[in-house]
């Protein structure tokens, strides 16, 4: 399993000292979430601060766009050391060419799925994506109860990723801990973003370890 903790959940004001315990932790990547406070109603953080975690650590640093037009942020992203870039479904009116863009900029390419949204849409796409994040809460905020029916739209999805030979990975993203982990896991899912979860934890490198074993 894929452990990427939600740097979104840290301490901001000692984002360094988090991101230098992540380092160390056996987490596999940094999930950073940027919302702009118009596809979302929440507003994170921007280039400064990605290029900031990127100076403390090697990990793969997961950026989750949560922004409305986010074409016109591509190379900047790379710039500022991002490794993946995932887009949001709904955000994109033209998803297989911001696909390309991200992937002609040296970035490994998801795409974002809002709990409404079903995975089909995803067909014509499925065979380019390296990555699908389920949203298994709306997103904006941290800290957000589990979706339930998120368990059986990862079953959709691991056949759709079959059926279509594509190498694209599975990942959650809201109200992932040891139990709903577990259920993901068992449903095919291949990669677990934890934010509140492992920060409010009293030993987050021993949660992050926790949830590596499901």
């Amino acid at each position: 399993m894929i452990i990427s903790p939600s740097v979104l959940s840290c301490d901001f004001g000692n984002i360094q000292r988090d991101t230098e315990m992540l380092h160390q932790s056996e987490a596999d990547w940094l999930h950073i979430d940027v919302m702009d406070g118009v596809f979302v109603p929440n507003i994170s953080f921007g280039f400064p601060v990605l290029e900031a975690i990127r100076k403390h650590t090697d990990k793969v640093l997961d950026v989750h766009l949560m922004i409305q037009h986010p074409d016109n942020y591509i190379q900047a992203f790379k710039k500022a050391g991002a490794d993946i870039l995932t887009v949001h479904y709904e955000a994109c009116t033209h998803l297989h060419r911001t696909i390309g863009a991200i992937k002609e900029a040296g970035m490994k390419a998801g795409v974002a799925l809002n709990p409404h949204t079903p995975v089909h849409l995803l067909e014509e796409v499925i065979a380019d994506l390296d990555l699908v994040l389920i949203m298994s809460v709306n997103p904006g905020y941290g800290g957000q109860k589990f979706i339930p029916s998120a368990v059986e739209k990862v079953r959709k999805l691991a056949k759709l990723i079959k059926e279509n030979n594509s190498k694209a990975i599975i990942e959650i993203d809201g109200g992932v801990n040891l139990e709903t982990g577990k259920l993901l896991a068992e449903a095919g899912a291949q990669a677990l973003v934890a934010g509140s979860f492992v920060f409010n934890s009293v030993d987050p490198k021993a949660t992050i370890s926790a949830l590596k074993q499901l």
